[in-house]
């Protein structure tokens, strides 16, 4: 038997294993892959203790349960090999550091490894998301970055924090010397984390509604942490992916990029990339035939009536709004949402040759800018790739604005 068909990282999920080491959180997966990723450079000090103790554990269990003979050494060579052989592998060369928080499926990462990042810690809570992440990476996110477990296994030193963090109402009713507080939302996770590491730079994505929710409070004790509290300074601009990535998705998304004055003192010199041109069309995205039958609509469905009566062009993206169609008139995909795949509000929608259907996951996937023919979806449900789609970053703008962050840098 060949050593790569006698250890895998997978081993980490059998069952048996699992029963025999049981942990009140089990980080094996998100230790071992983060060690093997950072196994030519310092960092991998940060996890080499756990990590190797994990893998005599793998090894001890093989030879014993399974009456192999397998050593250590030969096994870390295969496991390097494993997460290495991948879509999009760290980079060798690398000019900085960053962590990705709240990754999904890894929008941050790709841009970042793209201007010549090196990705040190990343965290993200839903496992169908952590296996996209790792199929492409190689490597496993750790859990819930809101346990003290999870951010204790942060490296010291990165130079830029990256999050595309979930949006979540603030409670003014208290302060906490003299800031409002964020106890209890995810941002006081951020809070904490930036406040212990001291990143130069601290990256955000959310949604445009982000600067109006609550009457604008939230947005303004965002920046009051950021910049009173924690020393930064904020540069703030709500972007379309339509007019500044050339990705025909009507997508608006409020950036915070936040510089530390103390490390980063021409931070004046930072600006938010320019418009571009949309040279591209639906038509670049789309796939071209039919595609699986369970995707098109039936003409006994009760929708039908009114999706044959308004979708009559081929050229654009109509959405389903509960009761009505809506289409999109400037010919663009409208925002993708992590609800499209629940069969509710905001469906998107196309009419091709051969009937009235929506999106496959791999054009979501485009419509946010990755590189489908490499990037793989892994095998799970469609309502979990839409729903991946819709709650990640466009990465061609996302890579965009990294530019413009090294430039200062």
């Amino acid at each position: 038997m060949k050593m790569k068909e006698e250890i895998s990282i997978e081993e980490f999920d059998g069952k048996k294993f699992k029963i025999r080491f049981v942990e009140e959180e089990d980080n094996r997966k998100a230790v071992l892959t983060h060690y093997l990723h950072n196994y030519h450079n310092g960092v991998k000090k940060h996890f080499e203790k756990e990590a190797t103790e994990y893998l005599n554990q793998i090894v001890e269990y093989k030879n014993e349960v399974e009456n192999l003979n397998i050593v250590s050494d030969l096994a870390l060579q295969q496991l390097l090999f494993e997460v290495e052989n991948v879509p999009f592998p760290t980079p060798k060369n690398y000019n900085f550091k960053f962590i990705d928080l709240f990754a999904g499926i890894g929008g941050f990462r790709l841009a970042m490894q793209n201007v010549g990042g090196k990705c040190v810690f990343t965290s993200e809570w839903d496992e169908n998301a952590k296996k996209t992440y790792r199929a492409n990476y190689g490597e496993t996110p750790f859990g819930d970055i809101t346990k003290d477990i999870t951010k204790n296994y942060i490296p010291e030193n990165f130079d830029v924090l990256c999050a595309g963090f979930p949006c979540q109402a603030f409670s003014i009713a208290g302060y906490r010397k003299g800031f409002h507080d964020t106890r209890g939302t995810l941002f006081f996770d951020l809070e904490k984390i930036i406040e212990t590491h001291r990143p130069k730079v601290v990256f955000l994505e959310n949604v445009k509604n982000l600067v109006s929710h609550d009457k604008g409070n939230t947005f303004k004790i965002i920046l009051e942490i950021l910049e009173d509290k924690l020393g930064y300074k904020a540069y703030t601009k709500v972007l379309n992916s339509a007019t500044h990535a050339n990705i025909p998705q009507n997508r608006e998304r409020i950036f915070i990029v936040a510089f530390d004055e103390k490390q980063v003192n021409n931070h004046s010199e930072f600006k938010f990339p320019e418009p571009i041109p949309l040279t591209k069309t639906i038509h670049d995205i789309l796939e071209k035939g039919k595609q699986n039958e369970n995707l098109y609509y039936k003409k006994d469905h009760q929708y039908y009536p009114e999706l044959k009566k308004t979708m009559i062009s081929k050229d654009t993206v109509y959405q389903w709004r509960r009761v009505y169609v809506r289409e999109n008139k400037s010919n663009l995909c409208p925002t993708l949402t992590a609800n499209m795949g629940a069969g509710g509000h905001n469906v998107p929608l196309i009419l091709d040759d051969y009937g009235i259907r929506k999106l496959t996951p791999k054009e979501c996937f485009a419509f946010q800018g990755y590189p489908v023919d490499e990037y793989i979806l892994p095998n799970i449900a469609n309502s979990r790739l839409y729903m991946q789609a819709g709650n990640s970053v466009t990465t061609p703008l996302i890579e965009r604005i990294s530019k413009e962050i090294l430039k200062v840098l």
